[in-house]
């Protein structure tokens, strides 16, 4: 899958579950319940030990079943062992210019995260193909959102952090491209009592939520 199908992939689906694990076991036994789930992505933090590894383990298993990124990464060399690993698109909490130049340089979809509207049309015209809002829910939620788009409509957001079953709807119609979700999707409670069809269940509630907002439900 080429550059351009993945991200029209991407905003097509509107869904990117991250995962944060304390180990890779867990992380890999929390993506096969996202898979079950039907979501089309997922990302994996390089939070996780041994995270690169996780991802290389992943596509051994899952081959192209679900599109899986590497997230929280803060420099290009961290950026290109995961590309080396098998993620396909690249996810951090902030602007790295090198990490956009790498993955323009691989011919992959990079989206770094901002807050101010300085910081996210800097993103923007560095070759951002989204921008990740961070962390969203303490900035105003969907109304921050909103007020984003006004001046910036051409700039395609992904808000992350604080998302919800209760608010993801009004990210959409606030003008989100895609919701990245973690915690609200793959619940500590759960992975910590091996629940993991209840993380399947999250999963599509939040394809079911993303697919009414959409519809104007």
């Amino acid at each position: 899958m080429d550059k351009q199908e993945l991200f029209s992939r991407m905003l097509s689906d509107g869904l990117i579950p991250l995962i944060r694990a304390s180990s890779p076991a867990e992380a890999i036994e929390v993506a096969g319940a996202i898979k079950k789930g039907c979501a089309g992505f997922l990302e994996i933090t390089m939070t996780i030990p041994g995270g690169i590894e996780v991802i290389r383990e992943l596509k051994r298993q899952i081959g192209d079943d679900i599109i899986i990124g590497a997230g929280t990464v803060l420099d290009s060399e961290t950026g290109r062992s995961a590309l080396l690993a098998g993620a396909q698109f690249l996810v951090s909490p902030t602007i790295h210019l090198g990490l956009i130049q790498l993955a323009h340089r691989y011919n992959v979809v990079v989206i770094p995260g901002a807050m101010t509207p300085t910081e996210i049309l800097t993103a923007w015209e560095a070759g951002a193909d989204l921008v990740k809002v961070f962390p969203a829910g303490l900035l105003g939620g969907p109304e921050y959102l909103k007020a984003l788009k006004g001046p910036l409509p051409q700039i395609l957001l992904m808000p992350s952090g604080g998302i919800s079953l209760d608010n993801v709807g009004s990210f959409i119609r606030a003008g989100a491209s895609v919701v990245a979700v973690g915690g609200e999707l793959v619940e500590a409670r759960a992975v910590r009592e091996k629940k993991f069809d209840r993380i399947t269940e999250n999963t599509r509630a939040f394809i079911t939520a993303i697919e009414k907002a959409r519809r104007g439900l």
